[in-house]
């Protein structure tokens, strides 16, 4: 019964998290497309530079506090209070740390209106101390509607407000207002929603506990963050606000693409290779079935932001924004590469290879940093360019260990995306050539998106790739499946009124 009950959680569970994900960064998603049409692309680069600072000292106090209080089996109210006064008292330290160097950074990158917009920015911190401990409370008790609802909700208002801020022109504090809301709107949602409050309970015994497990994790996200980060804080110091701005823009747009993909499919590929991890035979089988199935779908949509990079920009940003076009193409090449080196690194995770993951990441990030530094003072492209390259290189670095470990080539791994790639680049170049037409830029993208549609489902039934042939199997057999339920159903529903 409990395990029926269990089962029954994670399948809700999934399905809200899902849910909340999706519609949350969707209506964040078009909610900034509003802004940057409102807003100048330097007010945007003030504020990235901004969130750099902030995303990096929230680590301490957000990453790996929720994760302690989750992983502990039988946390109780003295876990949950405890943790949260430490996280509060930290946040405060981080936050007043923040207040007095704010003039510094200002200085470091010769732009006083930094001061008082971390400043105000920087209030998201201690928010965050109380939303943490609500977020893993909820977690712990599986009550993932809650999320979707203070997620949304926190998304919606800030949205509205940084609108209408922006149209009556507030500028950066449109964005400021924006961000520094939603946390608050999240906050209070889930103070209404969830039962959680903190008592006057605190055990040092139950801190030390917890805070022992959280601080790796923490110095493990802060390492991660940082060199995430550190491409945005090198451009902020080197070129301008509106560089930053383009930069930052022109990966918004695939990473939002792969990250949500990637990360469907890591949660459901991981257990079905840890499952299997004995059988080194079927491991290789899951593996190459999650590449090519993960390259099927990221390859044509890639290649074909691409091609309809500049169209799509004028559409949705306006030409204001037309720099952030070179950004999104170079962005889309640096993502391409991501669900390989996924695929590769999930299959060693299930093996249970920690340390070899801990040194090929050390590996990866000598040579990312390496890379930055050498092209650093030459443009701004030559960053991102620079980027996309280390992409290629850590996917190859993936790739190396598994053909010892389950008997995976890299010779085979091409192979194996080989097809949808090559049907990928072909169908990108026939759609790029729709832009040579004189016509308006909304028809040019409607046209590429639907003729790349065609082209690359239709090729790919003429040459029978092996994942659109797996998919449309798959396809069918759920469709037989409910057919037959639907069939059995109305029979059923039939002998009911005969008896009647």
């Amino acid at each position: 019964m409990e395990e029926k009950n269990l089962k029954k959680k994670v399948v809700s569970g999934l399905l809200w998290s899902f849910g909340e994900r999706f519609m949350t960064q969707g209506v964040s998603f078009a909610l900034s497309i509003i802004l940057a049409r409102l807003l100048m692309p330097s007010e945007y680069g003030l504020v990235a530079l901004i969130l750099v600072f902030i995303n990096l000292a929230s680590v301490f106090v957000t990453n790996g506090i929720s994760e302690s209080l989750i992983q502990k089996k039988n946390a109780d109210e003295t876990d949950f209070s405890t943790i949260f006064y430490c996280s509060f008292v930290m946040s405060i330290f981080i936050y007043i740390i923040l207040f007095f160097t704010a003039p510094l950074i200002a200085k470091f990158y010769d732009n006083a209106d930094l001061v008082w917009i971390l400043r105000i920015l920087a209030l998201i911190i201690p928010v965050s101390s109380f939303n943490t401990i609500q977020q893993a409370y909820v977690s712990k008790k599986m009550m993932f509607k809650k999320f979707f609802f203070s997620n949304l909700g926190g998304t919606l208002v800030s949205g509205v407000i940084g609108i209408i801020m922006a149209y009556n022109g507030f500028g950066v504090w449109a964005l400021v207002a924006q961000n520094l809301i939603n946390t608050i709107v999240g906050t209070i949602v889930l103070f209404y929603t969830v039962q959680w409050r903190p008592r006057l309970l605190f055990s040092s015994q139950s801190a030390k506990e917890l805070m022992g497990f959280g601080w790796k994790l923490v110095t493990a996200d802060f390492i991660n963050i940082g060199y995430n980060e550190l491409r945005s804080l090198t451009i902020g110091k080197v070129y301008t606000m509106a560089d930053l701005a383009y930069y930052n823009r022109g990966n918004q747009f695939p990473s939002l693409i792969i990250t949500n993909i990637n990360s469907a499919i890591a949660k459901v590929v991981f257990p079905a290779m840890a499952e299997v991890n004995d059988d080194i035979s079927r491991l290789k089988t899951v593996t190459r079935r999650s590449m090519k199935i993960t390259a099927y779908f990221i390859f044509p949509l890639m290649v074909g932001l691409m091609s309809v990079a500049n169209p799509l920009i004028l559409v949705l940003l306006t030409e204001k924004w037309l720099f952030v076009v070179p950004f999104l193409q170079i962005c889309c090449i640096y993502w391409l590469f991501q669900p390989m080196q996924t695929a590769n690194w999930q299959a060693i995770k299930a093996l249970g290879r920690s340390d070899l993951l801990m040194n090929l990441e050390i590996l990866k990030k000598v040579i990312g940093v390496s890379m930055l530094l050498l092209t650093m003072h030459i443009n701004v492209y030559a960053i991102a360019i620079s980027n996309a390259v280390f992409a290629g290189i850590s996917m190859i670095i993936n790739m190396i260990p598994n053909k010892k470990l389950i008997n995976y080539s890299m010779a085979e791994q091409f192979r194996d995306i080989a097809p949808p790639l090559l049907l990928s680049i072909a169908m990108g170049g026939m759609i790029y050539t729709i832009s040579w037409l004189s016509l308006p830029a909304i028809v040019t993208l409607g046209l590429q998106v639907l003729s790349g549609g065609i082209i690359y489902v239709g090729f790919s039934y003429l040459f029978k790739l092996d994942s659109f042939m797996y998919l449309s199997e798959m396809l069918m057999k759920m469709v037989r499946k409910d057919s037959k339920v639907h069939i059995r159903k109305m029979k059923e529903g039939e002998t009911i009124v005969k008896e009647n």
